[in-house]
């Protein structure tokens, strides 16, 4: 029995969608590739993708880059619209008969009693609505802030010389944040591993780090720092979701910088995920789609 993907991914524009499918090993020789006007499909065995697209595509002109272990579509959307959805909820249409002639008493129903409620408001830490969070995991995200807090080391002896101010991570961290910002990126990574030595479990010295060894071209040390960070960002909530967009963007612009455009790209449609109308992640995931097409030089 064939295995059906399900870690695809899409983004659109009015005018075009564009599909990522990731399959590892799979290259145009072995895989079977067709495209219709409402139905698209991927077989490369033991894998097997279809889908009925939600709306009609210019099969014509639609395209599809194989390499780099993933399936990239670009489809040209026939009306200029946005889909509520990659593909249709389901194949048919159900038409509901209504009997010509109700009962009366069957047509409007009885009044209803009045009558009044009390509601009560449950004090809450986040400032989503209860029935559209997830309670749970924003509490065991609050309670792994608390433990980082006190997950200090400055008992260490290797620590007696620092000033006071020294052993403190968020000094450190707002220290390397002023080097960074006047461009002396290795003192302020210096900055951020004395922080991150003294509390391993703070994800914003990682994601800052990372940003240092992205201007210093330390592509495999900024990877390795924003995966470290959104692997401390978890579980995934709303207080931390501008932090994870961040992780996210700078791991998949080391990618595209090694020239791992697929995997940048897979980066950046997360990001996406967390802040759908960031116009700048959109336009460097546009530009990423691109160099993976063949549309645009890589020196660019």
């Amino acid at each position: 029995m064939p295995l059906q993907p399900s870690d695809y991914s899409w983004q659109q524009t009015p005018t075009t969608v564009f599909l990522s499918l990731p399959l590892r090993g799979v290259c145009a020789r072995d895989a079977d590739v067709f495209c219709a006007e409402s139905y698209l499909k991927v077989n490369f065995p033991p894998f097997l993708f279809e889908v009925f697209l939600y709306a009609p595509i210019d099969d014509g002109n639609s395209k599809a880059k194989i390499g780099n272990d993933a399936v990239i579509f670009t489809l040209y959307k026939k009306e200029a619209v946005m889909w509520e959805t990659l593909c249709m909820s389901g194949g048919r249409h159900l038409e509901i008969i209504f009997p010509e002639e109700l009962a009366e008493e069957d047509r409007v129903p009885a009044p209803r009693s009045a009558g009044s409620i009390s509601v009560s408001f449950t004090p809450r830490v986040f400032p989503t609505a209860l029935r559209e969070s997830q309670a749970a995991q924003e509490e065991e995200w609050l309670h792994k802030q608390a433990q980082a807090q006190r997950a200090m080391n400055t008992d260490a002896p290797e620590f007696g010389d620092l000033k006071e101010e020294e052993k403190n991570p968020e000094w450190l961290k707002e220290k390397g944040n002023k080097l960074f910002a006047t461009e002396n990126y290795l003192a302020a990574i210096n900055a951020y591993n004395l922080a991150i030595r003294l509390n391993s479990k703070m994800p914003v010295l990682y994601l800052n780090r990372a940003a240092c060894h992205l201007k210093l071209k330390n592509l495999h040390k900024a990877i390795e720092d924003s995966s470290t960070a959104l692997e401390l960002l978890t579980p995934p909530v709303a207080d931390n979701a501008d932090a994870r967009m961040k992780a996210h963007v700078r791991r998949g612009a080391a990618f595209c910088q090694l020239e791992l455009y697929v995997e940048g790209l897979q980066d950046y449609e997360a990001a996406l995920r967390i802040d759908p109308a960031n116009t700048t992640v959109q336009n460097d995931a546009e530009k990423i789609r691109n160099v993976i097409q063949g549309t645009e030089l890589k020196s660019q």
